[in-house]
């Protein structure tokens, strides 16, 4: 082969994760040649170091807090040990697993693995670089998905001292100290997981509240949970610095009151700190890429600009996920990179991705359930007279004879006469796992009416969103 000789596909996709293996996969189910191309490990974020390997460490959280109320259910005496080096163990060879699956899947479905770092070149068609080797498609999809942001050193000294989300995953033993820094769902995921497995841990915010793009209610609840579970939370307040001593990091925190504009700064410190995780944000992967060479227009934070077909401002190239900055969520990319493939490969012309009513989850203590409009949203909107709220806050009945107690917190955003529920916002014990339904409803259209000539399922705490008034 000629050293400046071009491989060509159909369809060739820059990064095996989540949305990148669902654009080849059913590219390639629809008769098209694809390569996928990979830097790491196949599965993305997702499966390497995001929503899977958390969920296995949340779910053993979980069993940390019920371990809590068992006294009260009538198993006494009942005593245990901890192996965070266990859970490890098991948690990253089912992560190997799920690698091992999707090298299968792809095999199976004929298409070609490519191992490295691609970059696009300067030749007239879009083409990428692999280790020395060219590769080119009609149709080029960038998946290369996003990583932790981080702090330099130039910011906050000694910054660097700490760790991201990824490191978390890194972690031999549960630390004895943890300082987060955050105030979005990762930073209030991992706080909950280390506090829940015996972890003394502190959460720095910089305002008064957690998950802020979130409805106000959820925000001021998770707050209040966070508090009320013992997690030390450090309000309006910021790292100035980091240090290493002999007993581990000492964090410098600087505290001030928004409201009181002639109140001095306060200086405290956080000492003897094993674990300090920075949880500010993410990223996107879009470096080294050479996309300003290839035209591909990025926003301001590095984010590739895409219209409504996930087309990029060059033709034949397009983007999906958390490369593109917005939704950040697997289920959104697989969904992209599908409907993309039937407007490319079975043509499809009008398919793409609904971004209304997106159903999320937060796994918190407890969980967090939320799709569609939050109020201020709504009112925005639909101005406030179009608007009607629906709440109820109550103690979930598994929590009736324990002494340690969760609410459970439930809204409903209404608009005009006929009450279209446009938002649903809750946290409580088996809030995650409702949700989905309701998302359904709530994409279909569904009316408070409906929702009220439904007959409720008790004891539960989901009948309670069918009996609002």
């Amino acid at each position: 082969m000629a050293a400046d000789s071009v491989t060509r596909f159909d369809f060739l996709v820059v990064g095996g994760g989540s949305g990148g293996l669902a654009g080849a996969r059913r590219a390639a189910e629809l008769g098209a040649t694809c390569a996928v191309i990979e830097s790491h490990k196949l599965g993305g974020t997702c499966v390497n170091v995001g929503c899977v390997p958390k969920k296995v460490m949340w779910n053993a959280s979980t069993h940390a807090e019920y371990l809590n109320d068992h006294a009260d259910y009538g198993f006494e005496g009942a005593q245990t040990h901890f192996s965070w080096q266990l859970i490890k163990n098991k948690r990253d060879a089912y992560v190997s697993h799920l690698n091992e699956i999707y090298q299968k899947n792809l095999d199976k479905a004929r298409i070609q693995t490519i191992q490295g770092h691609a970059r696009f070149t300067d030749d007239p068609e879009p083409t990428v670089e692999v280790n020395g080797k060219k590769y080119s498609a009609p149709h080029i999809l960038i998946a290369t998905g996003g990583h932790p942001s981080t702090v330099s050193d130039k910011d906050v000294p000694g910054a660097s001292l700490g760790i991201t989300s990824d490191g978390f995953f890194e972690l031999e033993s549960c630390p004895r100290r943890s300082v987060i820094v955050g105030a979005g769902y990762i930073a209030v995921e991992m706080a909950g997981i280390l506090s829940s497995l015996g972890s003394k841990t502190s959460l720095i915010i910089r305002q008064g509240g957690v998950l802020r793009n979130f409805d106000a209610l959820i925000s001021s609840n998770c707050t209040k949970e966070l508090q009320n579970s013992g997690i030390d939370l450090w309000k309006n307040t910021q790292v100035k610095s980091v240090q290493k001593t002999e007993k581990g990091l000492c964090v410098t925190l600087v505290t001030k009151d928004p409201e009181d504009r002639d109140a001095e700064e306060k200086t405290n410190s956080i000492q003897d700190i094993d674990c300090l995780l920075w949880a500010i944000g993410r990223e996107p992967n879009t470096a080294g890429l050479n996309l300003s060479q290839m035209g591909v227009e990025l926003d301001s934070k590095g984010h590739i600009v895409v219209d409504e077909f996930q087309n990029t401002s060059r033709h034949g190239i397009y983007a999906v996920g958390d490369v593109c900055g917005k939704a950040l969520l697997t289920p959104v990319a697989i969904a992209a990179g599908r409907k993309l493939a039937h407007r490319l490969f079975e043509g499809k012309a009008e398919s793409k991705v609904d971004y209304s009513n997106i159903p999320t989850v937060v796994f918190s203590h407890p969980p967090i359930g939320t799709v569609g409009l939050t109020e201020d949203e709504a009112v925005k909107s639909w101005g406030k007279r179009s608007v009607k709220i629906y709440t109820t806050s109550f103690t979930p009945m598994y929590h009736a004879i324990t002494t340690r107690k969760t609410h459970c917190i439930m809204k409903l955003v209404c608009i005009g006469k006929e009450e279209r529920v446009v938002g649903l916002h809750m946290q409580g014990l088996g809030c995650d796992e409702m949700l989905q339904g309701f998302a359904v409803a709530i994409k279909k259209g569904a009316t408070k009416a409906d929702f009220d000539n439904t007959i409720a399922i008790h004891p539960t705490s989901s009948e309670e969103l069918v009996t609002m008034r």
